[in-house]
């Protein structure tokens, strides 16, 4: 009999990530499969729980809401931002990414990426949600190693 990926393994699997609507936001073909260790919560949770039970060789096509993914699209994580009050030199586009710092909620300074979603003359809308957030994923996945 052939094991079975449980909780606490490290296991190596390859996937393809997609949208609802068929578009492929993210896979390991043609590159190193991913490792991680079930139930250490390194991967979103839907995925740790899509790979329980496979054993090696297994495909599997999983469908993960976006409460077992990326979480909620969260409108409080949007802030609109003065065109005037951004520094020198950004390449303000729908689209790119910049870091920016801001506090958790010890107080600790912390990275945090935003996402530009929306330019008008005067203000840059930037969101901090994750860019899956909000989304059903589908992803199809094969383990390739267990231990």
């Amino acid at each position: 009999m052939m094991s079975q990926a449980k909780n606490g393994d490290a296991v190596k699997i390859h996937y393809t990530g997609k949208l609802e609507d068929g578009f492929e936001f993210d896979s390991s073909k043609d590159k190193e499969p991913i490792a991680f260790v079930i139930g250490k919560g390194e991967v979103i949770p839907g995925f740790e729980k899509a790979v329980e039970g496979l054993a090696v060789g297994d495909t599997k096509t999983v469908e993960i809401p976006a409460d077992q993914a990326y979480g909620p699209h969260r409108d409080e994580m949007v802030i609109k931002a003065k065109r005037s009050e951004m520094p020198e030199g950004l390449d303000l586009k729908v689209g790119n990414q910049l870091e920016g710092r801001s506090q958790s909620e010890e107080g600790e300074p912390q990275s945090v990426i935003f996402t530009i979603t929306g330019l008008t003359d005067d203000e840059v809308t930037l969101d901090a949600n994750h860019p899956l957030a909000g989304k059903d994923l589908t992803f199809d996945i094969e383990l390739v190693e267990i231990g």
